[in-house]
């Protein structure tokens, strides 16, 4: 038996990385799930909750140290999920940006698990730097039942030009960049159309944006459509051709994403391989992509159209320096878009090979390795347990 430790959702990362792997190591052998309370709506779906629901163990269990254990690390301090759990082998996942690691990170790396495993190769390479040896790379997955390429043309706006931008809004994800680069094409051409999707649970995250020196970022709406809306309009833009949604569960993104033409991330930074991008690919749709970080495992020339010219720059929290992400130019963003909107049947080719690559990266394949390696662990400590004896 292995047991999970994960938040579980379905409109944001966390949850649904939670949700998915959960799902789908069940199906491979016996797991018990530690969260927090959930319902079907929590998790968007009645039979998953009553999966799910099925699975969930009794957190007070002095049994629970003998199975070994994957905790989600979903703070900056590299805390886990669980702090008061712990496994027999405990694995810690990780998409970890910031790169610059505090006294107190690598204390709590050390304290708390036995093997990290990062959502990206990049993220990786930032922990080996800072001496962690054990230490492998899982990339998130797509759901092939509902991210699949095999419809991929627009059954609605056909007379549009329509870009989509996804990710929660914070000055990491770089949607002052989208929102700059499509006022140009919005005063270019009269037929483009911005669709956002980027609803974000956590103010602290949302205020990044302050750091932009792209945009004009000074929100006095709370309700979220009705902020990126004056965002948007402070910033230019014309709300006639923009369509912002509010929070989405993720079955319903496929729809949208079919009847859009290009996807615009201009990341800063990603620790693992950016969920909302992956999902925008795998329904056979091209990319305009920051070629950083998590990125570059997933885009190339032959799937996309990468953005090459990346300028390192500082972060910082507090008046500290927490990470250096990069920067995309803005003039290859324009570029790019100006090229796309101009070469619209060399875009259908870019998408087809953008299906095809992400429909190799599935959840169920991102649940076997981390089943295999839970395996590798259990049968360490059985060899362990036996020389000792």
């Amino acid at each position: 038996m292995f047991n999970l430790a994960f938040p579980l959702g379905s409109d944001y990362g966390w949850g649904i990385c939670g949700k998915q792997i959960t799902r789908e190591m069940a199906k491979l052998g016996l797991v018990g799930l530690l969260t927090d309370a959930f319902s079907a709506a929590t998790v968007g779906d009645p039979v998953d909750y009553f999966l799910l629901k099925k699975l969930q163990i009794d957190e007070q269990s002095s049994f629970l140290g003998e199975h070994p254990l994957l905790q989600a690390i979903v703070t900056a301090r590299f805390k886990p999920f669980r702090p008061e759990v712990r496994g027999c082998f405990t694995v810690g996942y990780t998409f970890k940006e910031e790169t610059i690691l505090s006294q107190e990170c690598l204390e709590n790396a050390s304290h708390y698990y036995d093997y990290l495993v990062t959502g990206s190769t990049w993220c990786q390479e930032i922990l080996e730097d800072y001496g962690f040896q054990n230490i492998s790379t899982i990339v998130q997955g797509i759901d092939p039942s509902l991210f699949e390429p095999s419809r991929p043309e627009k059954t609605c706006l056909e007379d549009y030009f329509v870009i989509f931008s996804g990710g929660k809004l914070e000055f990491r994800k770089g949607q002052d960049l989208v929102i700059r680069a499509y006022k140009v094409l919005q005063d270019r051409y009269p037929d483009v159309l911005l669709i956002n999707s980027w609803f974000n649970h956590w103010q602290f995250s949302l205020a990044t944006m302050e750091a932009s020196p792209y945009i004009r970022f000074s929100p006095t709406q709370t309700d979220h459509v009705a902020m990126v809306n004056q965002l948007l309009v402070e910033n230019g833009i014309d709300l006639r051709r923009t369509i912002t949604l509010d929070r989405q569960p993720n079955p319903t993104m496929p729809h949208l994403y079919r009847n859009t033409d290009i996807g615009l991330f201009p990341n800063r930074c990603e620790g693992g391989t950016n969920l909302v991008l992956m999902e925008y690919m795998a329904c056979g749709k091209p990319v305009i992509a920051a070629y950083n970080t998590g990125h570059r495992d997933i885009i190339h020339d032959e799937n996309s159209l990468p953005l090459y010219k990346q300028k390192s720059i500082e972060f910082r929290h507090q008046q500290v320096t927490v990470a250096n992400w990069y920067d995309s130019d803005l003039e290859e963003i324009i570029s790019h878009l100006d090229w796309a909107y101009h070469h619209r049947d060399a875009l259908q080719k870019l998408g087809k090979r953008a299906g095809q690559d992400l429909a190799q990266l599935t959840w169920k394949q991102t649940a076997t390795q981390f089943y295999q390696l839970l395996e590798s662990g259990a049968a360490f400590v059985q060899d362990l347990a036996a020389l000792r004896d």
